[in-house]
């Protein structure tokens, strides 16, 4: 069984949380303040000096922004690829427990996996995740261009997913905020994920056993969580998930509910789809 959360996540900061009960529990990315990491993971009931990690996806500075200042009392390893390592590093005044991977490798965070995958972004080596804890698989998937096979492919084997829907292109196209040459940047292949693509990386995964999306990144400008089921609702449907397929879209400014995701072991006696805490697991 995994669960996870989303503490915030949009332009102004990302940071996303997975755990196993009576396991490990990660923090990937630390795009919020180091206050705001430590009350958020608090509102949520994570402990911020209990973390037995922190996973990085990328080094723009809303994945990272809080992280030197939150791991100046803090001895929390760090798990990235040598890469991004290397341009976060430059900016860090705390020292860092640095934990090198390999993109397109796998480690261990205790008892579980890690798979680490190529995302396209204008970063120096970016990467999206997938958990495993026993049979179960969670995947992040956040600022990535477009949806390449590889993507496509790790969604594929997935029970849940954190995935990017950052603008809706008439909002991008028509906003009046943002000069030509950064809605290019934000529309191109190394760019950010539109709601349409989104619902077309949702279609070609064909993800059988996908229970649960939380999408995140949501521009506040460029979109919105209707935007977003307006656009992915109908391709869902298509494909059949209906209602056993729980989406949601994660907010910049508060934490997102846990999503439980695997099979609960009840005790004899209990019945139901109630887990030992009173909530529903996904399955």
């Amino acid at each position: 069984m995994l669960e996870f959360t989303v503490l915030g996540s949009g332009s102004g900061g990302n940071a996303f949380v997975v755990r196993t009960p009576c396991g490990a529990t990660v923090l990937v990315d630390a795009g919020l303040s180091a206050k705001q990491l430590a009350m958020r993971l608090e509102a949520v009931g994570v402990a911020a000096d209990s973390l037995n990690a922190i996973v990085l996806t990328h080094e723009h500075g809303d994945h990272i922004r809080g992280l030197d200042v939150f791991l100046r009392k803090r001895k929390i390893p760090v798990y990235t690829n040598s890469h991004t390592a290397r341009v976060v590093a430059e900016g860090m005044r705390s020292s860092v427990d640095w934990k090198l991977v390999s993109t397109g490798g796998e480690f261990m965070i205790g008892s579980w996996g890690v798979e680490c995958f190529s995302v396209p972004h204008d970063a120096v080596d970016p990467m999206g995740f997938v958990f495993q804890s026993g049979a179960t698989r969670v995947a992040l998937m956040t600022d990535l261009g477009f949806a390449s096979s590889l993507v496509i492919s790790k969604l594929q084997s997935c029970h849940a997913a954190i995935i990017e829907a950052n603008y809706d292109d008439l909002l991008l196209q028509n906003d009046v905020k943002r000069p030509w040459s950064t809605k290019q940047r934000i529309s191109s292949r190394h760019g950010h994920l539109s709601n349409l693509q989104a619902a077309e990386l949702m279609k070609a995964a064909e993800a059988a056993e996908l229970e649960a999306v939380v999408w995140c990144h949501l521009s506040g400008d460029c979109n919105s969580p209707e935007h977003v089921d307006r656009v992915v609702r109908p391709i869902t449907d298509e494909m059949g998930y209906g209602t056993r397929l729980a989406m949601t879209c994660a907010s910049q400014d508060t934490p997102h509910a846990w999503v439980k995701v695997g099979k609960v072991v009840k005790p004899e006696g209990v019945g139901g789809g109630l887990d030992a805490a009173g909530q529903m697991a996904l399955f």
